[in-house]
């Protein structure tokens, strides 16, 4: 009975807490994207509702990877307050020990490592893929917005684009490069000193093009170069409408379509490589989220720290920050080949078992 009020109080007081920690990073990593967002809308005249569509999608793809770090803000900042106010020492004195009093967390991790796994697999690649979707049409009724002056753009419609100036009113490019791979087995190079997007008056975004002139095509086939000149040349864009316009990425695959893939002909190895990845961090950040809490259980119950408390927040971020980097370089070290997708995506949480396994002996001592 004693058991189950402690849990029940325990619990209670992570639950808000957690629910306030995502919001609180999701906000955080919004604010990263404010210069970006910003831009949208003054430079590019989006509106603001469009924006906020934006904002909701990002929010959504951001989730997977909030999940284990609110969880263990919310841990070591519960426990710390527990263990800072003797509250730990009362659980010990009336006869629970240290697995009662961890098991709330240890609960908590497993309900939120569920939520977790099932935002990975199926909401957090909804979001990713309607922010293309809104991207790719944005791209088609303001080329602003996808093709920046001065920068290679690889987010307009699977071309590759460069424009020295960039008038974001009405479309007119400047000493344009792009480069079209959609036929990978010829791709095709433009080189021209003008170019506009055209776009269908009556239902803008519905149709567009992009209209270049006074230039070069290069096309390479079978060890073959070929140039033409053209004083215009019109490159049909896909429907930004339709979700056939633009393949999937695998960050916007569901789990079951990233299987579907990996087992269908024709794919080059860089690309299974990419999509074993992909599907490989995916349960690695689920079960992160008993490891962190298993680590903010463990030091937040060591009784004699009063300073767990105050430096709760701070232990957090430099958790989350280490595991962050070792997470990053780890996914390039799968993309790349160096490491296998499941080895190295699953290096970061082995490192962190070893931590969780000394947080939690040192809480039993």
């Amino acid at each position: 009975m004693r058991a189950q009020l402690m849990m029940r109080y325990i619990l209670g007081e992570m639950i808000p807490t957690f629910f306030i920690g995502v919001i609180a990073f999701v906000l955080i990593l919004l604010t990263f994207q404010a210069l970006r967002l910003t831009e949208f809308v003054l430079v590019h005249g989006v509106k603001l509702t469009t924006v906020i569509e934006m904002m909701g999608y990002l929010s959504t793809a951001f989730l997977p990877i909030l999940f284990p770090m609110s969880l263990l803000l919310t841990v070591l900042l519960t426990y710390g307050r527990l263990s800072a106010d003797a509250e730990v020492v009362a659980f010990r004195a009336i006869g629970l020990n240290t697995g009662y009093i961890i098991a709330p967390a240890m609960i908590m991790s497993v309900l939120v490592s569920i939520l977790s796994l099932q935002t990975s697999y199926h909401i957090a690649p909804w979001g990713n893929r309607q922010f293309e979707l809104l991207i790719s049409k944005l791209g088609s009724m303001k080329p602003g917005v996808a093709i920046k002056e001065g920068t290679f753009s690889e987010g307009f419609f699977d071309l590759v684009v460069y424009a020295n100036k960039v008038d974001s009113t009405d479309g007119h490019l400047e000493q344009v490069f792009i480069f079209d791979e959609r036929n990978q087995a010829a791709p095709v190079t433009v080189i021209a000193k003008q170019g506009a997007i055209m776009q269908d008056k009556d239902m803008p975004g519905h149709s567009a093009s992009l209209r270049l002139m006074d230039g070069d095509i290069h096309r390479g086939s079978d060890g073959r170069h070929t140039k033409i000149d053209f004083s215009t040349y019109d490159i049909f864009l896909s429907d930004p409408h339709k979700e056939e316009a633009t393949g999937k990425s695998p960050p916007s695959m569901t789990i079951e379509e990233l299987n579907e893939k990996l087992g269908a002909p024709g794919n080059t190895a860089d690309h299974i490589l990419e999509l074993k990845t992909e599907r490989e961090k995916r349960t690695a950040l689920g079960f992160a989220c008993v490891l962190f809490a298993a680590i903010g259980a463990g030091i937040g119950t060591v009784s004699n720290r009063r300073n767990v408390k105050s430096g709760g927040t701070v232990i957090a971020l430099g958790l989350i920050v280490a595991y962050y980097i070792l997470y990053v370089a780890c996914e390039s070290l799968a993309r790349k080949g160096t490491v296998t997708p499941w080895m190295a995506m699953w290096l970061p949480n082995a490192l962190f078992t070893l931590a969780a396994g000394w947080s939690l002996r040192r809480a039993w001592r």
